[in-house]
């Protein structure tokens, strides 16, 4: 019998992880920086639990995994040890490249995603690791034969989104949230290489997707918390600024030079010092320079820093189309009569707005249903509820709250 490393999560109980290749990967100093990234970035200034981290998630998705391919298997779909062991490395490194405060920072650092810097650390691993990797690579890069793999780790159904909504759910508290996802897993099957859902899933489907649109509008798109993340997004934007034009700040060695430079993807494969710096950053070193920022006589910068240490957070509305001009400008007006934003330039600095969009149900990759004649057809086709395949937009605009 193997070894096992068992992990006791608060979700789902004990989540077993084999020694070897698995364990080894948990085990590096990669994956191990992932503890120390929260999963929902700044959503605790709202939601006081949501406080679990980037670690704990993919642990969850590998957990799940194991449980879909399980039942897979037990169904007659082939999938041999070499796949099963790969798409759990898939899953597992899934979000190896996130930076600091989740999503919030993602081309405020450096100008590439997290899918990107993810590809560039599995590639990484892979070499230190003598190929073991490859197979998994492919799968995420959807470069290999058996395309439901792939979509175990990255579509509509897959075992992220599964265990990010379940796990955003219980440490949100936001009970909307929570989805049947033991009953989603044994309703999967296999038929031309694409993951099905057997008919008898279906409510939990459409249960599943309105889960999902739920926690986007009531969590990760929450004003307040859209608020927050733009005052950290143009904080670092002034930094930056403030940085490549020589200004010295004491935060973390491996900031200070992100910040100092333009770093893309080109360069970032071109040059491994790069990832190699952006491998030590993690929430403490955003934590740190806030708490440096706030201090600066720049007073853009520390505007936004001490908003955010003392959670005096900007006024954020959203509205269905686009503010007016006229609107804007009473705002502006308001604002520059303010003795606290002092200058123009403070002005434009201090006041944002754009779109926010989400869709539910993207229909150009359908979860297709699988009947009990065999036959195969997509879930839009014949659906009771909406399936949310309208994308929502909502406009915003965010400035600080003036005392009248």
């Amino acid at each position: 019998m193997s070894r096992k490393k068992i992990f006791n999560d608060p979700v789902y109980g004990f989540i077993e992880v084999p020694y070897g290749i698995i364990f080894d990967l948990v085990d590096h100093p990669y994956f191990q920086r992932l503890r120390r990234i929260r999963q929902l970035g700044l959503t605790n200034l709202v939601y006081p639990g949501a406080n679990h981290n980037r670690f704990q998630h993919a642990l969850g998705a590998y957990y799940l995994m194991t449980k879909a391919i399980r039942i897979l298997k037990a169904k007659g779909v082939d999938i041999t040890p070499a796949e099963e062991e790969a798409v759990g490395i898939a899953i597992l490194l899934h979000d190896i490249g996130h930076g600091p405060q989740s999503h919030t920072l993602e081309h405020s650092i450096v100008d590439f995603s997290h899918e990107d810097l993810s590809l560039l650390f599995m590639d990484r691993l892979n070499k230190e690791f003598d190929g073991q990797l490859s197979l998994a690579i492919e799968i995420f890069k959807d470069a290999y034969a058996k395309k439901f793999l792939h979509q175990l780790v990255s579509g509509q159904l897959d075992m992220d989104r599964m265990d990010y909504l379940n796990r955003d759910s219980y440490f949100t508290g936001v009970i909307e949230g929570r989805i049947g996802y033991g009953r989603i897993i044994k309703m999967l099957d296999v038929r031309d290489n694409e993951l099905v859902i057997e008919e008898k899933g279906i409510y939990s489907i459409e249960q599943f997707l309105a889960a999902r649109r739920i926690m986007y509008w009531q969590v990760y798109l929450h004003k307040t918390v859209l608020s927050a993340e733009l005052m950290l997004i143009h904080a670092f934007k002034r930094a930056k600024e403030l940085a490549q034009k020589g200004e010295k700040f004491h935060i973390s060695p491996a900031l200070s030079s992100l910040l100092e430079e333009d770093v893309d993807l080109a360069k970032a494969r071109h040059n491994p010092k790069w990832l190699e710096l952006f491998a030590k950053l993690d929430d403490c070193d955003i934590q740190m320079a806030i708490k440096t920022f706030a201090e600066h006589e720049d007073f853009a910068l520390s505007y936004l820093t001490m908003g955010l240490q003392n959670r005096k957070l900007f006024r954020l509305e959203y509205q269905k189309s686009s503010f007016q001009k006229k609107y804007l400008d009473q705002i502006k007006a308001k604002l520059a009569q303010s003795t606290e934003v002092q200058t123009k330039e403070n002005l434009d600095l201090l006041l944002f707005s754009g779109i926010q969009t989400n869709i539910s149900y993207n229909p150009l990759k359908e979860i297709n249903i699988l009947f009990k004649d065999n036959s195969v057809s997509p879930l839009s086709e014949f659906a009771d509820y909406e399936l949310g395949t309208r994308q929502i937009k909502k406009y915003y605009i965010c400035y600080p709250k003036i005392k009248p």
